[in-house]
């Protein structure tokens, strides 16, 4: 069971118990307001008032990123040996028409996330102005896609039903009307 991804009917359960856990323990999850920290641990604090906050009281989801990197390592190079990524057959013969010949083969395009394709200006062009925009939206939505989506519509959040709204508009435009344009020959 271990080595196969989990069903919904289990992995939604867990999702589900650990969001009640953390409302009653009064904490919200988020991994960009662990970017907040990290700001104002790095001194952050001094230069915009906003980054002045409390650190301790938000060491514990400093855990989470923790956990997170951990656990991302151990299921890639421990978890899932040689498998190949499980998507649409018709998504992996679209994303290799537009140059991704790595498309079911990895989890992260090669053709962007390699040393080798970071010689590339193009992909430093794309990954800096992908992680302004990341950047800029997480800000101006209050939040990331896991603090909207698992806890803001687990506190029953209307701000964050509109912002998931939101998200899955902005990703259906970026593949279907963004992604051919930048990555079309």
């Amino acid at each position: 069971m271990i080595y196969q991804p989990w069903p919904w009917y289990v992995a939604g359960p867990l999702i589900a118990i650990l969001m009640a856990i953390l409302i009653l323990m009064g904490k919200k999850f988020g991994m960009s307001s662990n970017l907040e920290t990290f700001c104002s641990i790095g001194g952050a604090g001094k230069f915009v008032d906003y980054f002045k906050m409390d650190v301790k009281s938000k060491r514990w989801n400093l855990f989470v990123v923790l956990g997170s990197a951990i656990g991302g390592f151990i299921a890639a190079h421990y978890l899932t040996p040689n498998q190949a990524v499980d998507i649409s057959p018709k998504t992996v013969e679209s994303l290799q028409e537009l140059g991704f010949e790595s498309a079911g083969t990895a989890y992260l395009p090669t053709e962007l996330f390699s040393m080798e394709a970071l010689s590339e200006p193009k992909v430093w062009i794309i990954l800096l102005a992908a992680g302004f925009l990341v950047g800029f939206g997480t800000r101006y939505a209050s939040g990331c896609t896991s603090g909207h989506a698992i806890s803001g519509l687990s506190n029953l959040q209307k701000p964050s039903l509109i912002a998931v709204i939101g998200f899955f508009i902005g990703g259906l435009v970026m593949v279907h009307l963004l992604y051919p344009i930048i990555f079309g020959s």
